[in-house]
């Protein structure tokens, strides 16, 4: 195992990856913006120092800073938790560069994967489902082609992407032009690469993706599916695990996929394969993300892995806990819920400020992975999410029923938050009875009819 890991990020995941490090009794270093001084993750961390200025592109993305904070406190591993640099080839390649551990899948697995492009070429050769699209990426000359032979709608797609951005749905020729340059521009804005493909858009379809880990001896786990259908402009807000939708032939087939993928990749560590699954049960290979989800913790809570545990094991060379085949027990069913600094009433603005309660539930099947407190004040340079509220139930209707009593119980004053739509959504009938797909939220937040006169 490593004697120092640093984290290269922030927030709830440098939290969540310190007190795995805690229980392994390896000493963690925490990197921090000038925003962040007063953040729980320097708080909790072993040691700690800043790298830059507030905005992550003068901090949390210079790859030299972080490099030299790692070598300055002696770090031999780096996590690089998620966003920020997770799925950066060229982080990963300085890190090797410089005989640090990157807690991650190698460069060339990282460009191979994180390349939206180029995983589904490799998802072809595997035999994995993928759907109707683009075999390269595609140019603003080759677009008009290329969306004609697929068939619209389409969605284009940034080929560096993740998280929703430089993703747009396009149903008409008239609207390709000018979709592709804002998908483009954002990607670039995003990633530093506007490359983008084209797949064709599948409507109302679920969102269900496979958690896996191999180790450097060949062995991979491909653990239960999580539904995360339920988003809002490509941003997920709730997911669960297991899937309403998915039953254990089907589990089977989406298991079966993701191990072929890892193996094809030569893949160490852990990552998630997303697929898109349509109302009629087929299921089609979206993309793989090479990093720790955010909501890595209801596989953690339906299986009882420590996945940061194991993102550590295959790192350092030893093997996974689990060697005994390509899939594990089932235990229960979990829901998480990220609660954002958002003003819902408001069409989710987003909401800062001074922390003022913060009174997070509790009982059992209830964890609350957060870096905030009450008296934090909320940078304003960085994702909204102030904390993941995840359930664990023995069953889906109990899983539901623990929501509605935790979100009650969750008290937060001086910020706006989300809470209250997470309340809608587990209030609602379609979510109650697992009949839930991509435009659930649309549906849900949608104008009442108005009553014609008699």
């Amino acid at each position: 195992m490593f004697k120092k890991v640093l984290i290269a990020n922030r927030g709830e995941i440098a939290v969540r990856v310190i007190r795995t490090l805690r229980e392994l009794g390896v000493p963690s270093v925490a990197v921090y913006s000038e925003a962040d001084r007063s953040s729980l993750h320097v708080r909790l961390a072993d040691e700690a120092v800043c790298i830059g200025p507030a905005m992550a592109k003068e901090s949390y993305l210079v790859i030299p800073a972080i490099i030299a904070a790692a070598k300055v406190t002696g770090a031999d591993a780096i996590h690089p938790g998620y966003g920020f640099l997770s799925e950066n080839a060229d982080f990963s390649a300085a890190c090797r560069d410089n005989d640090i551990a990157f807690i991650g899948p190698s460069p060339k697995s990282i460009q191979q994967l994180g390349h939206k492009s180029e995983a589904r070429k490799m998802a072809v050769k595997a035999g994995v489902p993928v759907t109707p699209g683009t075999k390269d990426c595609v140019s603003v000359k080759e677009a008009a082609a290329a969306a004609a032979k697929i068939g619209f709608p389409i969605m284009i797609k940034a080929a560096a992407g993740g998280g929703g951005k430089g993703i747009r749905i396009v149903r008409e020729a008239g609207q390709l032009a000018n979709e592709m340059n804002m998908a483009s521009s954002e990607a670039k804005a995003a990633f530093g690469n506007g490359e983008v493909y084209f797949e064709k858009y599948i409507e109302l379809p679920r969102h269900i993706e496979v958690q896996f880990a191999r180790d450097m001896h060949g062995n991979v786990i491909a653990f239960p599916e999580r539904d995360c259908s339920i988003q809002r402009r490509h941003q997920k807000l709730v997911e669960e695990t297991p899937s309403p939708a998915v039953d254990k032939k089907l589990r089977a087939k989406l298991e079966k996929a993701a191990v072929d993928l890892a193996e094809a990749a030569n893949y160490v560590g852990v990552g998630t394969v997303e697929f898109l699954l349509t109302q009629e049960g087929e299921f089609y290979f979206m993309e793989v993300n090479t990093r720790l989800q955010v909501e890595h913790p209801v596989t953690e809570c339906v299986t009882g892995f420590d996945l940061v545990r194991e993102q550590l094991l295959a790192a350092s060379g030893e093997k996974l806990t689990y060697t005994g085949g390509h899939t594990v027990p089932l235990l229960g069913h979990s829901i998480e819920h990220r609660i954002n600094a958002e003003d819902f009433s408001r069409n989710f603005a987003p909401s800062v400020g001074r922390i003022e309660e913060w009174l997070v539930p509790g009982g059992p099947g209830i964890r609350v992975d957060t870096h905030v407190y009450a008296g934090y004040n909320l940078p304003v340079y960085y994702d909204s999410m102030l904390a993941k509220l995840i359930i664990w139930a023995p069953t889906r209707e109990q899983a539901v029923e623990r929501s509605r009593r935790a979100l009650a119980e969750f008290v937060v004053t001086g910020v706006k938050t989300t809470i209250d739509a997470h309340q809608l959504i587990v209030g609602s009938d379609a979510f109650r009875a697992g009949k839930t797909d991509t435009g659930f939220m649309e549906r849900l937040l949608a104008p009442a009819e108005p009553v014609k006169a008699a």
